[in-house]
């Protein structure tokens, strides 16, 4: 998969969808700033990492690739997103597992990590 082509095509028609509903498109964005805002018990990090998690079990693509993103702009590593794997699949089993791997290739695809296998 390429992550960068898929979170361009999904924000370009999340913007046509703002277009034909722009009052869902607001509130979905308010909700996510007021929820994200400025750090209070909880680090911007640590509430990206926890989207991350939700995502993976959840099997979001889409919300695997923007919280990885989200996560590494909060200062998130590699490892932290490893970290967040390895607790998605405890509480979501197989298909957070699989779901997780998906996680660590758009980090590596989308900030930089391991090369991808041979």
């Amino acid at each position: 998969m390429d992550w960068k082509a898929e979170l361009d095509e999904t924000s370009a028609a999340l913007a046509v969808f703002r277009e034909d509903r722009p009052a869902t498109g607001a509130g979905f964005t308010a909700l996510h700033r007021a929820a994200m805002a400025k750090d209070g018990a909880m680090t911007l990090r640590e509430k990206e990492l926890v989207a991350l998690g939700i995502g993976i079990s959840k099997q979001c693509v889409d919300c695997i690739g923007f919280h990885v993103q989200g996560a590494a702009k909060a200062g998130a590593s590699r490892d932290d997103i490893a970290d967040t794997v390895s607790v998605a699949v405890l509480m979501g089993g197989g298909p957070a597992y699989m779901y997780g791997v998906r996680a660590l290739e758009a980090y590596d695809q989308l900030i930089g990590g391991h090369p991808p296998p041979a």
